[in-house]
């Protein structure tokens, strides 16, 4: 599994290139280490905590940011087994994000809280697939 725990810029360019003034949900698949990779110079280096509780690191250190723009966990589901698409990627966290505009998220990434957060993030995630999606119409049919 190749790792993807950063966006590239290009593709960052791309999302900021879409409607920011729309509502937007932001698939999130993620794989966690076994043993959290903090940099050797960070207090929780040492500490031996698995990629999942360095990712409960960031989720708590990221709760107050996320809150104040409005943004939140729509849906979280536990993943069992892929029915279509690579059999070798298999996730620890697959939830759906709701933000109120792109605007938020894109306040979010570079909020100073967040970002001293992100560290968190990057010793936890192994690899992990975000994906934009805007809202569209339900229905009773696929298509």
């Amino acid at each position: 599994m190749t790792a993807y725990i950063d966006p590239e810029r290009a593709q960052f360019e791309a999302f900021k290139a879409l409607d920011r003034d729309q509502p937007i949900e932001m698939l999130n698949l993620v794989k966690f280490r076994t043993t959290a990779n903090y940099p050797a110079d960070h207090n929780l280096a040492k500490a031996g905590l698995t990629g999942a509780q360095a990712y409960r690191n960031y989720g708590t250190a990221t709760a107050p940011v996320i809150a104040r723009l409005g943004a939140s966990i729509m849906w979280r589901g536990q993943f069992q087994t892929t029915l279509i698409g690579p059999s070798d990627e298999i996730w620890d966290e697959v939830f759906i994000a709701h933000y109120p505009t792109a605007h938020a998220f894109l306040e979010m990434v570079t909020d100073p809280v967040y970002q001293a957060a992100v560290i968190h993030r990057q010793a936890a995630v192994e690899t992990s697939r975000l994906i934009r999606c805007g809202s569209a119409d339900g229905g009773d049919a696929f298509g």
